[in-house]
């Protein structure tokens, strides 16, 4: 099929790529000149593992291309393209809700250029109700041109296997029956390969689509923020939230899945989706529903604080004259995201009380000089240690969980480390002579 994808950042330029490699002929199209000559390239304008051999793949076959100008989306009437809208909806300064004017410019830039029989497809997360005020848009400037609504549920780290072999498909459908037919129809052309591995595709109305990819977030945040709720409990009580968590995650009820205690979660899409889920409720005058998500948020922002008070602890009181070395910069490993990432925000913290932090990372530091030009940075892990009063783990990459704390005891100056991810052997780390702290865990 002739595909088109508006927006090729994470989301779009996976998202191209991948039906691409399914043999469909794309074209991406970004108002980024240089994101667009590194993806003309074959270049990942961002780490995420797999794309860069798919981009090889997919640019060396012929069938993807990547563009500025968006009138390479036009077609011959003959030929029906099915165009994917996969551009940002980031917070509004200032406030909870979603900011949704990129996937309204991209909609509004494909006017120009659709058919009668093309079909449009949101694939960015939105408030509800934002599909139903674009398909009158679209139906009143292009008679005869759809839209559906297709969510995404990309893990970052994840992104082409789970854009490739997705464990569900979800469509959200016009309601008039013919309409409703034709999208799908076209949609299952789109994710032939998918649907052939016995994918399940689940059909809906546009609400309900919309309301999926948000009610998942808000779900998979409150089961982090659960587990971390706990966790402080377990301080209290000097209890052990790992144990804990192992031991309710054997019930299959609750699985032990996302009930890894920690520095809680950041990134682009949870903190923000929760937020904008909260905000839409309110206009919906539902707000009552969502109000649990603010405590959700709130113990996810503690834990920041917490992490930056047991630093504080393990330094007896005082950050002043004192070398912190972090380990992580990602919100999350296998990725070079660093949007809300709670490893920069609490180094930045801990640097504003007087500490020196150095932080390293395998794939983020580029982004994070730019975004916290103020922290230092290393390469390597070593360096990034040598001399430190205190290492916080904060980013939970192999290469961290494989560091030998006897190698590492002869380079730093006071032997403490601070668990930030629950990923380290405490026994391990105790053993080579280090005083071992994490959050929710009981102190020896």
């Amino acid at each position: 099929m002739r595909l088109s994808v508006m927006g090729c950042g994470y989301l779009g330029a996976v998202h191209a790529a991948c039906m691409a490699d399914f043999g469909h002929e794309v074209v991406g199209v970004d108002v980024d000149e240089r994101k667009i000559a590194d993806l003309t390239q074959a270049k990942a304008p961002f780490f995420e593992p797999g794309l860069p051999e798919l981009l090889q793949r997919a640019t060396g076959s012929g069938r993807l291309a990547f563009t500025t100008d968006v009138s390479r989306v036009a077609h011959t009437p003959e030929a029906p393209t099915v165009h994917f809208v996969c551009v940002g909806t980031p917070q509004r300064s200032g406030e909870f809700a979603a900011d949704t004017s990129y996937v309204d410019a991209a909609v509004r830039a494909l006017l120009p250029h659709l058919q009668p029989g093309d079909l449009v497809v949101g694939k960015s997360t939105v408030p509800v109700g934002t599909a139903a005020r674009l398909a009158a848009m679209i139906s009143e400037a292009v008679p005869g041109a759809l839209l559906a609504w297709n969510p995404e549920f990309l893990r970052e780290g994840h992104a082409v296997d789970d854009t490739q072999h997705p464990d569900r498909i979800v469509y959200g459908l016009p309601a008039d029956p013919d309409d409703a037919a034709r999208a799908k129809a076209m949609l299952d052309e789109v994710y032939a390969s998918p649907i052939s591995e016995g994918t399940p595709v689940l059909t809906s109305d546009y609400a309900t689509s919309e309301l999926v990819k948000t009610a998942a977030n808000a779900f998979l945040a409150t089961k982090i923020s659960f587990i971390n709720a706990m966790a402080e409990v377990c301080e209290a009580a000097g209890a052990d939230v790992s144990a804990l968590a192992a031991a309710i995650g054997h019930d299959d009820r609750i699985g032990p899945k996302f009930l890894g205690a920690g520095l809680g979660f950041g990134g682009g899409c949870l903190p923000k989706d929760i937020r904008a889920f909260m905000a839409r409720a309110g206009e919906l005058g539902a707000d009552q529903a969502l109000t649990f998500l603010r405590e959700v948020d709130a113990i996810n922002m503690r834990r920041r604080t917490r992490m930056v008070d047991l630093a504080r602890e393990v330094l007896q009181g005082s950050f002043l004259g004192r070398k912190v070395a972090v380990l992580g910069a990602a919100f999350k490993p296998e990725s070079d995201d660093i949007r809300d990432s709670p490893a920069l925000n609490v180094a930045a913290q801990i640097r504003l009380q007087g500490a020196e932090v150095v932080v390293t990372d395998p794939a983020a530091l580029e982004n994070a000089r730019r975004a916290w030009p103020d922290l230092h940075y290393e390469d390597k892990v070593e360096v990034a240690c040598d001399g430190a009063d205190v290492v916080l783990l904060l980013t939970e990459w192999k290469q961290y969980k494989a560091i030998d704390p006897a190698q590492l005891a002869g380079i730093v100056r006071q032997h403490n480390v601070l668990d930030g991810r629950n990923a380290l052997d405490p026994q391990r780390w105790r053993n080579a002579g280090w005083t071992y702290r994490a959050l929710g865990r009981p102190r020896v």
